[in-house]
């Protein structure tokens, strides 16, 4: 498989879409909003209309990105080297250490190293299964997870939901139709109507129960998947070429810009005084203003190289040699 044919425009705006929800979802917890930094659970935050519209929408969509990345680089390393699950072995400890580190030196709520450990221990071995297994494994540890981590650790299972999309020529076929993306874009929506009413009922009445959990975990992804769908309908339209020149950038460079919004939040939080007492209005132009400052960076950069600083690097590490960072 070609470099250009894995390059898929939609895959960079969704990424980039995904982005910016996450840092709207996390600059109250990592501005230290409550007087202690710690990352969102799946019954936090649920206040307002972030609530409702963004916190644990965007995490999903993102979790199944990183799944389809996987699956992806997995198809073309096979036709480049002799050993590619050692290669992917590789990428995935080098993204454990940079999570890690995000973790301890700058944000407890770091998602990287989750995605590290869950590639780990779910993904990979997943690569010798048929896909029809892939599917099944990623439906039932989906289940498990509502039901045993009450919502919290869902990363596994929609990884491997990822992977599966990839094995079933779906992603290849993102761009293709209009047809697929709105019969599921349907289905969700009906699916959130009371999903999103049983969210609101439990809590009001038991925000701190399981069942609250579990009903915002399903709500997230249910909601997440029917933003995919709109944006890959408005993709089909004219406003094609605003989305991908407002989203790609940030997506082409996920892993530079998740990691430097986290040091970007702080120092604005460092500079501004007392963080907890940030209201909704401050904390958005907070997000507009860090936006607004990797959307320039990441044009300006990707106009010159091909790969941002984090995923130049990144890449170096997984394939062992150093590749090309400027355009030809």
């Amino acid at each position: 498989m070609s470099e250009r044919r894995r390059r898929i425009d939609a895959l960079d705006v969704i990424r980039g879409f995904a982005l910016c929800g996450i840092l709207l979802a996390n600059v109250g917890p990592i501005s230290n909003i409550s007087g202690r930094i710690v990352p969102p659970g799946p019954s936090e935050g649920t206040s307002d209309w972030t609530g409702y519209l963004v916190d644990h929408r965007f995490f999903p969509i993102f979790a199944v990105l990183f799944g389809v990345g996987f699956a992806l680089l997995l198809e073309s390393a096979e036709g480049r080297t002799a050993s590619p699950r050692l290669l992917l072995v590789r990428r995935l400890l080098v993204l454990l250490v940079i999570g890690l580190l995000h973790m301890f030196l700058i944000w407890p709520g770091d998602v990287l190293a989750i995605y590290a450990v869950s590639g780990l221990l779910f993904l990979l071995p997943s690569t010798w299964l048929p896909r029809w297994a892939v599917a099944v494994l990623a439906a039932v540890v989906l289940v498990a997870s509502l039901f045993v981590t009450d919502g919290y650790l869902l990363a596994p299972g929609l990884l491997l939901a990822g992977a599966a999309l990839v094995r079933y020529g779906v992603i290849d076929r993102i761009e293709r139709s209009a047809k697929g993306p709105a019969m599921t874009g349907v289905l969700l929506a009906a699916a959130a109507v009371p999903t999103l009413a049983l969210q609101v009922v439990f809590q009001l009445h038991d925000p701190a129960g399981r069942t609250a959990g579990v009903v915002t975990a399903v709500a997230g992804m249910v909601i997440g998947g029917v933003y995919v769908c709109v944006l890959l309908l408005l993709l089909r339209t004219p406003l094609r070429a605003a989305l991908h020149a407002l989203f790609a950038p940030l997506g082409r460079m996920a892993l530079t810009n998740y990691l430097t919004a986290s040091m970007l939040v702080l120092a604005v939080a460092h500079l501004h005084g007392r963080p907890q007492d940030w209201t909704r209005p401050v904390q958005l132009a907070v997000v507009i203003g860090v936006l607004a400052a990797q959307w320039l960076f990441s044009t300006l950069w990707l106009r010159r190289y091909r790969f941002g600083p984090l995923e130049w690097l990144w890449r170096w590490a997984t394939w062992g040699r150093r590749p090309a960072l400027q355009h030809a």
